[in-house]
C-alpha cells in the first residue's frame, strides 16, 4: 500500500515537472521568461523548454493589432471653445521584453499620452479648423505617440478622432448659421433659375419677334410682287387688247354704282368724266351726239337703294 501512495505521488509530481517544462505558446502570442529574477529570452510560437523552478514564464503577451477606445476627454481650443473628443487608438506590440520592463501599464500610458497630445494640437486650432481638420489632428496624434510609445516596443498604426462634441450652446448657433447658410445657397439658386428663365424668355420672344418681322416682310414682298405682276398682267392685256372710247366708256359706267355703294354716302359727285363717257357711249350705239356737259362737276343725290 505504501508502495503504490509513493508511485502515485511520484507519478503526480512527474506530471506537474513535465507541465513546468514543456510550455506550448500560441500563435501570435510571446512569453517572456526570466531566469532567477531576470530577463533569459522570449518564447515564440511552438513548443518550449524551460527549467522548472529556475525559469519563469510571464503572463503571454498578445502580439495581434489591438483597438482601444479612450473615454470623451475635455479640450480647450483656440478660441476658448470647451469640446468632448473621444479617441480611437490602433497599436500592436512589437517588441514583448520592452513591453514588459519599459512601462508598467502601457495601456494607460498611452492613454494618457493621447490625452495631452491631443490637448496640444487641438489647442492650437479653432473650433472650425478642428472640425474640418480631423486628418491633420489624426496624422500629427500619431507621429507623436509613435514616436514616444517606440521605446516602449509598442508601434501605434493609426489614430481616429471619433467624437468632437462642442457644447449645447454652440451647436444650436452652428446648426441656425448652417441653416442660415442653406438658406442662402437655395435663394441664390432661386434667382439664378429666375433669371436664366427670364433671359431664356426674352430670347425666345426676341426670336419670335425677328421671325414674325422676317415673315411679315417676306408676305409683303410677295403680296407687292403679286400686285406688280397683276398690273403688269392687265396692262399687257390692255394694250395688247387694243380697247376703243366706246368699250372704256361702258366700263366706267359699269364702276359708277360701286363707287355710289356705302350708308355713309348721302350725296357723290359726278365727275365731268362721266359726261364724255355718256357721249361716247351714244356715238357707239348710233344716236344723235350730246351736247357737251359742263366740265365743272355736279352733287345729286344717290338713289334710295345705295
Amino acid at each position: 500500500m505504501t508502495t503504490l501512495i509513493v508511485l502515485a505521488v511520484l507519478v503526480v509530481f512527474a506530471l506537474f515537472l513535465a507541465a513546468r517544462t514543456v510550455r506550448i505558446i500560441p500563435q501570435a502570442r510571446a512569453g517572456v521568461v526570466e531566469r532567477l529574477g531576470r530577463y533569459q529570452r522570449t518564447l515564440g510560437p511552438g513548443l518550449a523548454i524551460v527549467i522548472p523552478f529556475i525559469d519563469k514564464v510571464r503572463p503571454l503577451i498578445d502580439l495581434r493589432e489591438q483597438v482601444v477606445t479612450f473615454p470623451p476627454q475635455p479640450v480647450i481650443t483656440s478660441d476658448n471653445v470647451s469640446v468632448q473628443i473621444d479617441t480611437v487608438i490602433y497599436f500592436t506590440i512589437t517588441d514583448p521584453r520592452a513591453a514588459s520592463y519599459e512601462i508598467a501599464n502601457p495601456l494607460q500610458g498611452i492613454e494618457q499620452l493621447t490625452v495631452t497630445t491631443l490637448r496640444n494640437i487641438v489647442g492650437a486650432l479653432t473650433l472650425e479648423e478642428a472640425l474640418t481638420g480631423r486628418e491633420r489632428v489624426n496624422s500629427e496624434l500619431r507621429v507623436v505617440l509613435d514616436e514616444r510609445t517606440g521605446r516602449w516596443g509598442i508601434r501605434v498604426n493609426g489614430v481616429e478622432l471619433k467624437a468632437i462634441d462642442p457644447p449645447s450652446s454652440i451647436q444650436e448657433a452652428m446648426e441656425k448659421q448652417m441653416r442660415a447658410e442653406r438658406d442662402r445657397r437655395a435663394a441664390i439658386l432661386t434667382a439664378e433659375g429666375v433669371k436664366q428663365s427670364q433671359i431664356l424668355t426674352a430670347e425666345g420672344e426676341k426670336t419670335s419677334a425677328v421671325l414674325r418681322a422676317e415673315g411679315e416682310k417676306t408676305a409683303a414682298v410677295l403680296r407687292a410682287e403679286g400686285e406688280a405682276q397683276a398690273i403688269d398682267t392687265v396692262f399687257t392685256a390692255i394694250h395688247k387688247g387694243d380697247p376703243d372710247g366706246p368699250l372704256l366708256s361702258y366700263q366706267y359706267l359699269q364702276m359708277l354704282p360701286q363707287i355710289a355703294q356705302g350708308d355713309a354716302n348721302k350725296v357723290w359727285v359726278i365727275p365731268s368724266e362721266f359726261t364724255r363717257a355718256l357721249e361716247s357711249l351714244g356715238g357707239a350705239l348710233g344716236g344723235p351726239e350730246s351736247p357737251r356737259a359742263p366740265q365743272a362737276p355736279k352733287q345729286v343725290e344717290p338713289p334710295a337703294g345705295g
